[in-house]
């Protein structure tokens, strides 16, 4: 008798619905809490200038002149921390972050959360699913970023086991993806 419920058929059948929930709940999600609108058309760096909730970010990654980068037109997949998220560390440490006597270690703090390459929250969880609900990104800085889950949530690990959950998924740009986030990873000792 053959089974038409395997593990495989099971996941796919998960992942449909939850892509499909995913994606009415973000339609909504950014008409309610979106202050500035996304161009698709422009690049990560473009469309972050209009964004009043990544103010920070944007700091940052042009004090570490990660900026110059994200203007290209190579894909991108960034975990952008919101302000909120900047806010959660003490407020000395973003001051000795951006100050310029430190922009390699901001360097490698913001590069840890750009992968090179495009992943949607969709490619997301296919990795997830074909990693029995782990998957492991490499970051521009060279260190590795685990997606696991936490109910309907997608949820980065970094190489220390901090967590930082995706807000909000799947801003489309000319040159990739963002994916908001609500910590700021510390790839680095300070």
């Amino acid at each position: 008798m053959k089974k038409w419920t395997s593990p495989v058929s099971l996941c796919l059948v998960l992942f449909t619905l939850f892509c499909n929930a995913q994606e009415e709940f973000q339609v909504a999600a950014l008409n309610d809490i979106s202050t500035y609108e996304m161009d698709i058309h422009q690049s990560i760096i473009s469309n972050t200038e209009t964004s009043n909730r990544l103010t920070t970010l944007l700091s940052a990654l042009r004090a570490s002149d990660l900026d110059h980068v994200l203007g290209y037109d190579g894909q991108f997949t960034v975990f952008a921390p919101s302000n909120m998220a900047f806010e959660k560390l003490p407020p000395l440490t973003v001051a000795w972050l951006m100050n310029p006597l430190n922009k390699t270690k901001l360097k490698a703090v913001m590069s840890y959360h750009i992968i090179a390459g495009k992943l949607s929250a969709s490619k997301i969880l296919r990795a997830m699913c074909r990693g029995n609900g782990i998957a492991t990104f490499t970051t521009v800085q060279g260190e590795k970023i685990t997606a696991t889950m936490n109910g309907v949530d997608i949820i980065l690990t970094d190489i220390f086991g901090h967590k930082a959950k995706i807000t909000l998924a799947d801003s489309n740009h000319s040159n990739g993806v963002m994916h908001e986030i609500d910590s700021v990873f510390m790839p680095v000792k300070l």
